[in-house]
């Protein structure tokens, strides 16, 4: 027997303990694992090609997969089309945001399919009580209140399920592993031997995950590189509407998002994304500028609120929430050296309304006319969206997708649209139904919106 120390957050691991893990840079997170060793493995010695099949890629039969629908629109889109016979599905999210009630949802959609539903953290009553709390018609449902992975497998290999849901990874813990439930090992080896099922009997297992208080899925990042898709929701518990997120999709795209609204029957659908996170704005108000934002396939109108307010410290704030910080900071240098502004001495509060978050630079233009127009406090234009990636020297580029950020501007009753003068000679303008204006630099945009 040996001993290892293994850091608990990034999967480093040492001979030796240390207070501080070298790879992460995380204090105390180094936890003592044994290692079984087995004599009977020889380090050396060469290896017989017995029963091992190669192919070439033209004598392989590539078949669509076999795909379940869920019925749940917002989900099939973010899984690519339903989910894929034999896949292993990781969903991470806060604790209370919904990861559990969609598992439910999912059993509730899909009744001619069984399901097997593994919890480590509830009852059976616990679960029963939610289920009809929540409505749900659960019939061909099976619910296992267990923790030890060698029964949870012995279960699945009698029932042979269609779907099963591990509610939480972090609780399973396979008996022959000395670690603790919810270290690296234990994590590690459960999604491996979880894996191994999955392809054997041809299940779909859902894996939960929790989140750290950093935002990412618990465990090392091997775990998404095992599974084969990862998705993750997002939002605040005080707010109603959830985001979820494909962060890792071997059978499709990863730039879906679904959108849903919680309620009190669950999980419910959100159809027109853009009205609903639109529904609040305040009309005339300084500082809030709309944009439209490209979410896989599908266009977002957003709403881009800044507050620039006088420090009162030496040195100013710079807050970001739905934005990258770093992108907000190289736009504050390009507004103070392009445009005169002096921002060294205000405070930059910047959101984007809704809690969604926005990674593409199509709304750098929106952002710097928000902070233009709260600096200045003179409203911007309500009935106008503003597109377009600025650059280090004023610039505004051009843009993709930029016919279906128009239509869902003109659908929604915008009258002008602000955008890239190089994507003016790409779009069509017989159905736009709205004014398009072409700006080559900040300060034509600025001319064009106040």
């Amino acid at each position: 027997m040996k001993s290892k120390y293994v850091c608990q957050n990034c999967g480093f691991s040492s001979l030796r303990w240390s207070g501080k893990c070298p790879e992460c840079g995380n204090w105390s997170t180094m936890s003592e694992e044994i290692i079984s060793i087995d004599k009977r493995k020889s380090p050396s010695g060469s290896v017989k090609l017995n029963n091992g099949t190669y192919n070439l890629i033209t004598d392989v039969s590539a078949e669509p997969e076999q795909r379940t629908k869920t019925q749940i629109d917002e989900l099939d889109r973010v899984l690519g089309g339903g989910i894929v016979k034999g896949s292993v599905i990781l969903i991470g999210g806060d604790p209370g945001i919904g990861k559990s009630t969609l598992m439910l949802q999912i059993a509730d959609k899909v009744r001619d399919r069984k399901i097997l539903y593994v919890s480590g953290e509830e009852s059976a009553v616990q679960i029963k009580m939610r289920a009809d709390r929540l409505k749900f018609h659960l019939n061909n449902f099976y619910i296992l209140s267990e923790t030890n992975l060698d029964i949870i497998q012995a279960v699945i290999e009698k029932e042979q399920p269609d779907i099963v849901v591990i509610d939480s990874i972090q609780t399973v813990s396979r008996p022959d592993l000395e670690s603790a439930p919810g270290t690296v090992t234990q994590l590690r080896e459960s999604t491996s031997l979880l894996m191994h099922i999955s392809k054997k009997f041809g299940v779909s297992v859902f894996i939960v995950g929790h989140i750290t208080k950093e935002g990412v899925i618990a465990g090392p990042k091997v775990l998404e590189h095992m599974v084969d898709v990862v998705l993750q929701f997002e939002g605040e518990r005080t707010h109603s509407y959830r985001i979820l997120r494909g962060i890792k999709n071997r059978f499709g795209s990863t730039n879906e998002i679904g959108i849903f609204e919680m309620s009190d029957g669950g999980l419910k659908e959100v159809k027109n994304p853009s009205e609903v996170f639109l529904s609040q704005r305040n009309y005339g108000a300084s500082g809030c500028v709309i944009s439209a934002s490209i979410e896989g396939t599908r266009p977002l109108l957003i709403e881009v609120q800044a507050l620039a307010s006088a420090t009162s410290f030496g040195i100013p704030q710079r807050t970001s929430m739905g934005y990258d910080y770093k992108k907000l900071s190289i736009i504050i240098a390009v507004l103070e050296k392009k445009l005169g502004l002096f921002l060294n001495k205000y405070d930059i509060f910047l959101n984007i309304a809704g809690g969604v978050k926005i990674d593409e630079p199509a709304i750098d233009l929106a952002v710097a006319m928000s902070i233009y127009s709260s600096f200045r406090d003179i409203p911007a234009d309500s009935d106008t969206v503003a597109l377009g990636e600025i650059g280090l020297s004023g610039e505004v580029r051009t843009i993709s997708y930029i016919d279906k950020r128009i239509s869902e501007a003109s659908k929604l009753g915008f009258k002008k649209i602000i955008l890239p003068k190089g994507n003016l000679k790409n779009i069509n303008r017989k159905n736009s139904g709205i004014e398009i204006i072409g700006v080559e630099r900040i300060k034509d945009a600025v001319d064009a919106l106040f």
